[in-house]
């Protein structure tokens, strides 16, 4: 039977739950901290975890088509805190959940011995971030003006999570295809760790990568990168 495993203080959730699904939690586990040393953000960066101010978790999924589940978790994220925030909500491509233009929550995901560990942490409570961040970040509390118990917001966000582990690829990408403005018509400019790519976003291919009109007309696929808006 799935729970939620709470901890004070741990690495980092994906690192534990990694743990766990090699021991054969049931589908649907989440483990949760209220913070982290070790918090674990896309490419290798440091997720900054400090007690009370975030959900950090990671949630250990059986996912019978894993294809764009990345896309879908920030989908579920987006329909769970729109009623809190109101407008003003986006998914960057392909993982971070924004809020007029600025970083609310990030999502990482891996596959691991036929499993999805869905690692999400969303800004709760932060008043100020650090400087030199790569994109600006905001907080519920400081879109809202009010405090968030990170238990209460795993409880709204685990159902719609589950939800859309169980869903076709195909409807997750219809789903952030509506969700996120960034899939078509979004003048980007993505770092591939080395030459910067620049054009136009023409949609998703069947896998959930990201299409690019160049200037010149021709077409390039991004499969990892960052991306981020010139408009």
């Amino acid at each position: 039977m799935s729970q939620v495993i709470w901890h004070e203080s741990l690495d980092s959730t994906m690192t534990e739950a990694s743990r766990l699904a090699a021991e054969g939690v049931a589908s649907g586990t989440v483990v949760a901290a209220l913070s982290q040393t070790a918090g674990q953000g896309r490419q290798g960066r440091e997720w900054i975890s400090t007690s009370g101010d975030g959900l950090y978790c990671t949630f250990i999924l059986e996912v019978e088509e894993a294809t764009a589940i990345t896309l879908g978790l920030g989908v579920a994220v987006v329909d769970v805190l729109a009623p809190i925030t109101g407008d003003g909500l986006d998914v960057r491509w392909p993982n971070d959940v924004m809020w007029q233009g600025r970083k609310l929550c990030g999502i990482l995901s891996r596959l691991e011995n036929g499993r999805v560990l869905a690692g999400i942490g969303v800004n709760l409570n932060q008043l100020e971030f650090p400087d030199g961040l790569r994109t600006p970040a905001t907080s519920l509390r400081l879109i809202t003006g009010k405090t968030f118990d990170p238990k209460n917001v795993l409880e709204l966000l685990r159902g719609q999570v589950i939800e859309m582990a169980m869903i076709s690829k195909r409807d997750r990408l219809r789903l952030f295809a509506q969700t996120s403005s960034y899939v078509s018509g979004r003048r980007v400019r993505v770092d591939l760790d080395g030459p910067m790519l620049e054009g136009v976003t023409d949609g998703l291919d069947e896998n959930g990568f990201l299409r690019i009109r160049k200037e010149n007309g021709t077409h390039e696929t991004v499969y990892a990168g960052s991306v981020r808006a010139l408009d």
